[in-house]
């Protein structure tokens, strides 16, 4: 192959070689020291040419045969490195940029060599910011639902991809969701996502490297065993960002929704009007109501922060503040709800002995 190239270019460089004394063909017979070259020198020249250019194409062969095939290795690896939707939008970008500095350089033809120079210097530059802008914007460029015009449709507007954060896979409670049914629209796991669960699961800490083995455990669960639609979005959005910036940013990418558990997300969600599912929320929201007056049966397991509390749990993880119940540790007892609060790490309720009311009441009569 090498050497077939070699040839071509010697035939190339020796077709140069007479089309450059072909050009300059007068000139070289004007010359007073080749005039010993008798009437036929215009053939002799003809033949220099031809002999000069194949020669130097044949010495300068291998350099040139090594730097392209460098080059060519070079360009090869950046466009496997290079994702298809930057090629994409960077070509777009080029031709676009490419096309403006035509219509804008029309009009030059007359300047001669100034012109030419000034319309490459133009060609140039708009090719090469119609490039930049055209991949830094090619989240939108390449997502049609924000250049073109809406479609209206009745059932699937309200439906938006639901992206899932770290904490809320770890957690694991949206496998159970998923399951039920009531989470509708395609789940989007980003793969900065994957890659810290990943990261989380190598960890050297035994706590850390369990948390991120079930997040894994809980992705394989809904994709392979639950009916919920998951897909992958392997694109990074901004290696400059940090994982709960990007997660943000894509939201607004894709029109969807981020669920997660961290309370600060969603701080930061509502800041920048991006839609939030929290997880807590929606357990605090389908917790049983609780009214004052009612009686429930606790088991009492610590001493609370007041003297004389005791602290209690029911099946869903509520926290009760049993005034009195600190003798009663270990103990189950019958109490009656005094009043409930709402916070935003839960619910708590606050409850009194039914014994202790009780006795008050017999006192008092």
């Amino acid at each position: 192959m090498g050497r077939t190239v070699r040839q071509i270019l010697t035939i190339f460089g020796g077709v140069l070689g007479i089309a450059s004394v072909f050009q300059n063909l007068h000139a070289l017979k004007a010359l007073p020291y080749l005039n010993g070259l008798g009437p036929d020198r215009g053939a002799i020249l003809l033949g220099i040419g031809l002999i000069g250019g194949g020669l130097i194409a044949y010495i300068l062969g291998p350099w040139l045969i090594n730097g392209a095939s460098k080059a060519m290795e070079w360009g090869e690896s950046r466009l496997q490195k290079t994702p298809t939707q930057d090629l994409l939008s960077g070509s777009v970008g080029l031709i676009v940029g490419l096309l403006i500095a035509f219509l804008l350089t029309s009009e030059l033809n007359g300047l001669g060599l100034v012109g030419v120079l000034i319309r490459i210097a133009i060609s140039v530059g708009f090719g090469y910011v119609g490039l930049r802008v055209s991949i830094r914007k090619k989240d939108e460029l390449m997502r049609p639902q924000s250049w073109l015009p809406r479609v209206k449709h009745r059932v699937n507007d309200s439906v938006k991809p639901k992206i899932l954060d770290t904490s809320v896979i770890i957690d694991g409670r949206i496998a159970d969701i998923c399951q039920t049914g009531f989470l509708e629209g395609p789940l989007v796991i980003p793969g900065f996502v994957l890659e810290e669960l990943r990261h989380i699961a190598d960890s050297a800490d035994v706590l850390k490297r369990n948390r991120g083995r079930r997040g894994l455990d809980i992705l394989n669960h809904i994709q392979k065993e639950l009916k919920t639609q998951v897909q992958v979005y392997e694109r990074d959005v901004d290696p400059s960002l940090e994982v709960d910036s990007k997660l943000l940013k894509l939201a607004k990418i894709l029109d969807g929704k981020v669920i997660t558990n961290d309370f600060n997300l969603n701080k930061v969600a509502e800041l920048q009007g991006v839609p939030v599912l929290n997880i807590n929320e929606l357990a605090n929201a389908v917790k049983p109501v609780v009214l004052p007056g009612e009686e429930m049966v606790v088991h009492v397991i610590k001493d609370g922060k007041e003297s004389g509390q005791g602290i209690g749990y029911l099946d869903d993880g509520t926290m009760i503040v049993v005034d009195g119940g600190r003798k009663f540790i270990g103990q189950t007892v019958t109490v009656i709800v005094t009043s409930v609060l709402q916070t935003a790490a839960g619910r708590m309720i606050f409850a009194k002995l039914k014994s202790a009311l009780g006795a008050v009441e017999l006192s008092e009569a």
